[in-house]
């Protein structure tokens, strides 16, 4: 009896593979992500003032000149943390494709060529969340939260913020709207695998106006001007994946029409 060698389907995904060669092909792809941030992340940390001066521009353009550290470690933790946030930065179109080749070879040509598209589109619209946040959210933020100095009943309020606590702050603007401007992504990815229409979501307009403010209370300090920033371009978000849903289906029946049918084959 001969051993039975895998097989590629038809429509052209991978033969069946052992457990155990899904688990090397795994390990692999893990330690060359690992790999990855490593080398970036080293890059970066010798680098990190010059990062961390970057992310510190918004403070100044708010007009505050002056960041403390009230425990001696708390610089060397933040150059660690900046360096780890550029890495991961730098890193992700690395990871992004080490997953992309152990999640292809399982898959049909079909579903290669409706995901390929949303794989280049992820750090596409993540940079742009992260623009969105750096240049327009966090400055509007700043000067609101740091217009709260001067005199008050004849005491001085003066913002003294600690470098850890405005990384963090930098940070968690960066990262929410990056990941809330990959909501057409993942809008469009469940309509395709048929588990929401374009119907239902355009019905759920109004409970995404609440969710959209839930979030944003959640993702962003607690100042009602932090949370509008985040809420509002959610739901445009939102009104923009109706739409791509709406443009894509147009193309598939479209391209469905315009197929040529192969003639039926004689018995």
């Amino acid at each position: 009896m001969s051993e039975e060698a895998p097989i590629a389907d038809e429509d052209g995904a991978g033969g069946k593979m052992p457990l155990l060669d899904h688990l090397i092909e795994l390990r692999s792809r893990l330690l060359k992500s690992l790999l990855a941030v490593g080398l970036a992340f080293g890059a970066c940390l010798y680098f990190a003032k010059p990062i961390f001066a970057i992310l510190v521009q918004p403070l100044i353009a708010a007009g505050q000149g002056k960041l403390i550290y009230t425990q001696l470690f708390e610089a060397f933790f933040v150059e660690v943390k900046v360096a780890f946030f550029a890495a991961m930065m730098i890193a992700f179109p690395v990871i992004a494709n080490q997953l992309w080749k152990f999640v292809a070879p399982g898959l049909y040509r079909q579903e290669r060529r409706a995901l390929l598209p949303f794989l280049f589109a992820t750090p596409v619209l993540f940079a742009i969340g992260a623009s969105f946040a750096y240049f327009i959210t966090i400055p509007l933020a700043l000067r609101f939260l740091l217009g709260f100095q001067g005199n008050v009943g004849g005491v001085t309020q003066e913002a003294l913020p600690s470098v850890g606590n405005y990384l963090s702050f930098t940070m968690q603007f960066i990262m929410a709207f990056g990941i809330a401007f990959l909501l057409p992504i993942l809008l469009m990815l469940i309509e395709r695998a048929g588990l929401v229409s374009r119907a239902q979501l355009i019905s759920a307009r109004r409970y995404m106006i609440v969710a959209a403010f839930a979030i944003s209370a959640v993702a962003t300090p607690p100042d009602i001007l932090s949370q509008f920033l985040l809420a509002v371009p959610l739901i445009l978000l939102y009104e923009i994946s109706i739409f791509a849903i709406w443009f894509t289906q147009r193309r598939r029946k479209t391209g469905a029409e315009t197929a040529p049918v192969e003639p039926l084959e004689e018995a």
